[in-house]
Parts: structure tokens; sequence; C-alpha cells
């Protein structure tokens, strides 16, 4: 696409939003809601108050529910490094997983326990 025509392309899209923004800004349910949110914001402050603080007084059940969804996201135990050392090669591998290409080698190679016997401690 040629840049004229991605010029218009974006002019036209910008009047089709100017468009919509207009209309919303003459519709009566919007001017009721920022009106609402902006005396609301305004007790809040008066009475210093947060909206989690509002949320609690309402819904008491909702602070133990938010927390408790939110703490399972990166709350996982980094995974320790296992040093393997091959007795045959006295080559190591350093891995958090066993992905590695290496230790996925030694063990087609030598058997999956024994390569876990090379486990240094």
């Amino acid at each position: 696409m040629s840049k004229l025509a991605e010029f218009r392309q974006l002019e036209k899209h910008l009047a089709e939003q100017l468009q919509a923004l207009e209309a919303l800004k003459g519709d009566a349910g919007l001017k009721k809601e920022i009106e609402f949110e902006s005396k609301l914001r305004a007790l809040l402050a008066e009475y210093g108050y947060s909206l989690q603080n509002v949320i609690t007084l309402l819904d008491p059940h909702a602070v133990r529910r938010a927390p408790a969804a939110q703490s399972k996201i990166g709350t996982r135990k980094p995974r320790q490094v296992k040093v393997y050392k091959n007795p045959h090669t006295g080559e190591v591998v350093e891995t958090k997983g066993g992905n590695h290409k290496t230790l996925k080698e030694w063990k087609a190679k030598y058997d999956s326990a024994t390569v876990e016997s090379w486990l240094s401690k």
C-alpha cells in the first residue's frame, strides 16, 4: 500500500472515530455516568475512602476471592539447578528442567535411571 493510500485510509478512520466521539458526547446516558463518577470520586475523597474500601464494604467476600485468584499467578517456586556429570566423558550439564539436549542424548544412550544417578548433590 502506498503512503498516500495509507494516509487516506487513516484519515478516513480518524474522521469516523471523531464522528463516533461527537455522537457519544451528546448521549444523555454518558453524561449521567460522567456526572455520577465525578460525584462518587469527590465523595470518596471527602471521606478518605478508596474504591477498594467501598468494594470491601459492599461485598466483604470479594476481597477474599480476588487475592486467591491473583495469588496463583506467578507464585510458582523457581526450579532448582541440577548438575549432571557424565563419568564416562567428564562432561557437565547444568539444567533446571529435563528438556536439555545433551541430557536427552545421555538418557537415550545410557538409560534414564543411570543418568539420574549422575546427579551431583
